[in-house]
């Protein structure tokens, strides 16, 4: 087991929110983390983008998914989008 209490070889997972899908079978993904100040110690929140491969054009903006990791696809692709856990309401 390593240090953050995953064995060798899995993939890293993670979920995040759609905030663009204009590429072709490409969406950006933005996962927030939080994080504790080093002086004040409070929560902070952080968050950062990350391309993934979504195959089908499945994923709208203001979904909800789940990425993995994956070998690299493109220049900036290096996540799968495993599964779409929440569709965002459409408002007309």
């Amino acid at each position: 087991m390593d240090d953050n209490g995953k064995g060798r070889g899995e993939r890293q997972v993670k979920v995040g929110k759609v905030v663009s899908n204009k590429m072709d079978r490409t969406v950006v993904v933005s996962v927030e983390k939080t994080v504790t100040h080093s002086l004040y110690h409070r929560q902070m929140r952080r968050s950062s983008k990350f391309h993934a491969h979504d195959e089908g054009n499945e994923c709208n903006i203001g979904d909800t998914v789940k990425i993995v990791s994956c070998r690299p696809l493109s220049k900036t692709k290096r996540w799968r989008v495993r599964e779409v856990i929440e569709r965002a309401e459409i408002v007309e």
